[in-house]
């Protein structure tokens, strides 16, 4: 473990260049680190650069899949809720995390979310029907 650690603090200084919060993610599958990642929000100037997501981009190409079945992602930082899902979304075995989020910095969300009209809901859910019946 101390390895990954150690691998973890080593990216996280690579955040300091454009400003990005220091937070590094590796993802390991059958002792062998696979791929990293580092907070690139900055940098790039997009929402979701964020380092867990980078290190599973990196390991879905890498193994051909987007799954990551037996796979573990090691983080400097507990992941945000928007992390969280596309780590479950990825099918990872197990997280593991050095710090806790400050308690100033615990997620929140502003954004108020609406259904549409149920009108549409029976059009779309009829396209999802279809989908799935012609691949079964």
């Amino acid at each position: 473990m101390d390895k990954y650690i150690d691998k973890l603090i080593k990216l996280t200084k690579k955040c300091k260049k454009h400003m990005d919060v220091p937070v590094s993610a590796i993802i390991v599958k059958n002792g062998k680190v696979i791929s990293t990642g580092y907070n690139k929000r900055e940098k790039n100037k997009l929402t979701t650069s964020h380092a867990e997501i980078i290190a599973i981009q990196k390991a879905n190409k890498k193994l051909k899949n987007y799954f990551l079945y037996d796979c573990d992602l090691y983080v400097t930082l507990k992941p945000c809720s928007m992390c969280e899902k596309v780590i479950n979304s990825a099918r990872i075995n197990n997280v593991y995390y050095i710090l806790e989020k400050p308690e100033c910095k615990l997620d929140y969300n502003k954004t108020i979310y609406n259904k549409i009209d149920s009108f549409y809901e029976k059009k779309y859910k009829k396209t999802l029907h279809d989908f799935f019946n012609n691949l079964r």
